[in-house]
């Protein structure tokens, strides 16, 4: 389907921007941004929405831009291609999750995407128009489909994986539809959460509407826009002087790989960037996914060639964060809409895990979009000399489900977190999550919700690459079930580790056990859907450590000693990942140590690649430890 979408001022007059009116529209967005989170988290009911916080809201102008930039959300696009602007209503209320209906915004069905038009008066005409959008989107508790959750790990079709909604007015001039919201519900088996957390999300998508209408209402629809148009127009020349800047004209290739779909046998299902930097041309950046392996049977594809790749440019643009001249400067910059006219992108035919055909199945898509964020980065540290991070898994899902002490269905899910990649001034960060603001069910509200009882939650030791800036740990997380009950996880890294770089190792990958340690002891698949676990039966969750940047010999030996001590590493990885000898009493072995780092160093061949990808990598690819892009 090809879209045509609005562009413009909306009012023929333009006026320049003022500068001390775009500090106050910039404060105030972030402030209706964060208010419209806040009144979501407060009133929704699903502990994936409410506690674990996996959801966002953006603010888009009336050309459909993202106007600001504390986290990634959806798109308009879809919203105004099927109702266009000029027929939308004060009180409008637009819903949809459709995944091959949503322009690229919307990755799985769970993720429902609220849209809410912003009137303010036309100073020419003095009637009510559309200026602006406020949308929030989340992952939800369930939508339907073939299994609680609303993720199969085995679908072949996205008709497996729940209700499908494409762009539908769920409110109309401030009533809601009820017919609509009552199939939603239906098909739902959490019906009474959907139904709060859509209106939660409703509510405060209005509220926000409300606000920035004020915002217009007070400076006028041409002084506000022009605002919008100064906030963007910032953010690309920041993006092009100072982060575009730093990376060398040129070509440069990498690629990475996802390691199971759900369906077929682990293989290397591959994603590759070509990445081309000329700084002469007016959009410098091409980044060019070619190469990209072909559709999975299995849901990890993901529809990213809609809208000239919108929505990927703006996932994929905070790695480039990471080019600035401090970890400081990184902190400051936002991603918003003024990032997108920098880059181009260009996709292979239909047929690929980008481009998939319907009704290919999506739902475990975070294994492409989280692994693409990799790719970028490795190729951006094969252009810059290393100057990126090593990879990070920062997202599973993981999760219990059965029933409780009163018959009725329940479900425990989270979204855990891993280690993040060492970077070239500081270890990788413990336990983070790719989701802004998100977090781990706490043990007390799980504890008191659901029979299972949590007895253990902390850092996985050793799970961190080793590296002259070590990788960030992953969780390890013990849950012990009450009843009898079936655990699930939608996960990948369980075989392909976090690569390091630079000399940097590869993290510790993701892990599922169930009764650790006791007679029935085994591995569970990273794609399960209904592992059985009997009352009192524990489960240990590992997640994935982040890689190493540099070489762990370079590592102070006070550091490591410090990582033994904060319990992140143990003497024998310390002794075989970093060469460093401990003592009894918990001291270096000084002349040890230096004899056996000087033995590591000798055993080199001078010809490691400048990516580690792990033992995992051979076990897919055939015995190769690396692969022609590895090096520099």
């Amino acid at each position: 389907m090809t879209a045509t979408f609005p562009t413009g001022p909306l009012n023929a007059t333009k006026v320049d921007a003022d500068p001390v009116l775009v500090e106050i529209v910039a404060g105030t967005l972030a402030a209706i941004e964060k208010e419209v989170e806040t009144s979501i988290g407060r009133t929704s009911r699903s502990p994936m929405i409410r506690d674990a916080h996996d959801f966002r809201a953006g603010i888009h102008d009336r050309n459909l831009r993202k106007l600001t930039g504390r986290s990634y959300s959806a798109l308009v696009h879809p919203v105004v291609r099927d109702y266009p602007i000029e027929t939308m209503n004060v009180g409008d209320v637009f819903f949809h999750n459709d995944v091959y209906q949503s322009e690229g915004g919307i990755g799985h069905l769970p993720d429902l995407c609220v849209t809410v038009p912003v009137f303010a008066h036309d100073a020419e005409s003095g009637e009510q128009r559309v200026v602006a959008f406020i949308q929030a989107f989340g992952h939800h508790d369930d939508i339907g489909g073939a299994v609680p959750g609303s993720m199969p790990s085995a679908a072949t079709s996205v008709y497996e994986e729940g209700l499908m909604v494409p762009p539908i007015k769920l409110w109309d001039r401030g009533v809601p539809n009820e017919s609509a919201l009552k199939i939603m519900t239906r098909n739902s088996r959490m019906p009474d959460s959907l139904a709060a957390d859509l209106d939660a999300e409703c509510s405060a998508c209005l509220a926000g509407a409300r606000r920035l209408g004020e915002l217009f209402d007070r400076y006028g629809v041409a002084a506000v826009e022009a605002c919008f148009d100064a906030i963007l127009a910032s953010s690309t020349e920041v993006y092009r002087r100072e982060i575009l800047s730093q990376i060398p004209d040129g070509t440069y290739v990498w690629e990475d790989y996802a390691e199971h779909d759900g369906v077929e046998e682990p293989q290397l299902h591959r994603q590759r960037i070509t990445l081309t930097m000329d700084s002469t041309q007016e959009t410098p950046l091409v980044i060019d996914f070619t190469g990209t392996g072909p559709q999975a049977k299995g849901p990890i594809n993901h529809c990213g060639d809609y809208a000239d790749g919108n929505f990927l440019k703006k996932w994929l643009a905070p790695i480039l964060r990471n080019l600035a001249e401090t970890p400081e400067r990184m902190a400051q910059l936002d991603v918003n809409e003024g990032v997108v006219p920098l880059i181009e992108m260009r996709f292979p035919e239909k047929g690929t895990l980008l481009t998939p055909v319907f009704p290919a199945p999506t739902n475990a898509r975070t294994f492409v979009i989280l692994r693409l964020l990799g790719v970028l980065a490795g190729v951006l540290a094969k252009a810059t000399g290393g100057r990126m991070p090593a990879d990070q898994e920062t997202i599973r899902y993981t999760g219990v489900y059965g029933t409780d002490v009163d018959g009725e269905p329940y479900l425990m899910r989270e979204v855990l977190g891993g280690g993040s990649g060492g970077r070239y001034y500081a270890d990788g960060e413990d336990t983070i999550h790719v989701v802004p603001d998100s977090r781990n069910l706490p043990t007390e509200f799980t504890e008191g919700r659901f029979p299972l009882r949590i007895e253990r939650l902390g850092l996985a030791m050793d799970s961190g690459g080793a590296g002259r800036y070590r990788g960030g740990c992953g969780y390890e997380k013990h849950i012990r079930v009450l009843r009898d009950a079936h655990f699930m996880s939608i996960a990948d890294r369980s075989i392909l580790a976090c690569w390091g770089v630079k000399g940097g190792k590869a993290g510790r990958p993701f892990q599922i056990t169930v009764d650790p340690g006791g007679p029935d002891e085994h591995e569970v698949d990273a794609l399960a859907d209904a592992e059985p676990l009997k009352a009192g039966t524990v489960v240990r969750i590992r997640t994935t450590g982040g890689g190493g940047w540099g070489d762990p010999l370079d590592r102070p030996v006070e550091e490591v000693l410090r990582d033994i001590a904060w319990r992140k590493v143990s003497v024998a990885g310390a002794r075989d990942d970093y060469g460093v000898v401990v003592r009894e009493d918990g001291t270096a072995d000084e002349a040890a140590t230096e004899e056996l780092r000087a033995s590591i160093r000798a055993s080199r061949t001078g010809e490691e690649p400048f990516f580690d990808r792990g033992p995992g990598y051979a076990l897919l690819s055939g015995g190769a430890t690396s692969n022609e892009f590895d090096v520099l």
